[in-house]
């Protein structure tokens, strides 16, 4: 089974399950979710009325958590560490993931260093172990890890949730580029015109020409023949006059 499909299961299972519960029974399942290994996705379960109902609540705590988890990064967490409760191990490391993912979205070559602090990785070994087995390896990206440059080449990332305000400047984008399409394809369509005038105009050329060479051909031939008719005649006509002299 496919990361995607995955994805799609665990998402319907965690969505049902969240419209059924409240309060504290909500907070663990946020806590589950939050850790299970295959789910990158979290905007459906946000989403839920249920889940909603948490703010203002002793448990919108859970709630930021979620919010923590479908838009923020490894370094969010440590800034509000004061106002999030402790993070066990997999959640350390599904965030840590998420973060590979946000940098993946703006730059296809992520610099060791710049991961390295992202990330509160110590070396180079660690990083790459992480970047291979972590990542990699869970489907999440694909890419080359370059030694020399000390940087990870993103061929592949998994998209993250929408964080809000994102819609907006992705139908932007989108737009922008149906418009740049549009463009293009007349462009091409003009192109192809032009391609098919010239073509035809080509067509006539040749035809023209090849009628003036039979032309000049037919021309020749009159010529090479009327000079011998020329010579026939006045062969005949120097022989009547020689008879005519003789008489």
């Amino acid at each position: 089974m496919d990361i995607e499909q995955k994805q799609v299961e665990l998402i319907d299972h965690f969505v049902k399950q969240a419209s059924a519960l409240n309060g504290p029974a909500l907070s663990s399942l946020i806590a589950e979710a939050t850790s299970n290994p295959n789910l990158f996705a979290f905007s459906e379960i946000l989403s839920v009325p249920n889940v909603l109902e948490l703010e203002g609540t002793e448990y919108s705590v859970y709630l930021d958590v979620l919010r923590l988890f479908a838009h923020g990064t490894w370094s969010d967490y440590k800034g509000n560490t004061g106002q999030l409760p402790h993070l066990v191990p997999d959640q350390v490391l599904k965030l840590k993931q998420l973060t590979v993912l946000t940098l993946a979205e703006t730059n296809k070559v992520l610099p060791y260093d710049q991961l390295m602090l992202e990330l509160d990785v110590v070396n180079v070994r660690e990083l790459e172990d992480f970047l291979i087995n972590e990542c990699m390896y869970a489907g999440i990206v694909r890419g080359k890890l370059d030694q020399l440059r000390r940087c990870f080449e993103v061929q592949f990332a998994a998209g993250r949730d929408l964080r809000p305000g994102q819609l907006g400047n992705m139908i932007k984008t989108l737009s922008d580029w149906l418009t740049t399409s549009d463009n293009l394809l007349h462009t091409i369509q003009e192109k192809i015109k032009w391609a098919d005038t010239m073509s035809e105009i080509d067509k006539k050329h040749r035809k023209d020409v090849e009628e003036r060479v039979e032309d000049v051909k037919k021309s020749l031939s009159i010529k090479k023949l009327h000079p011998v008719s020329r010579l026939t005649l006045t062969s005949e006509g120097m022989r009547r006059s020689t008879l005519n002299l003789a008489e």
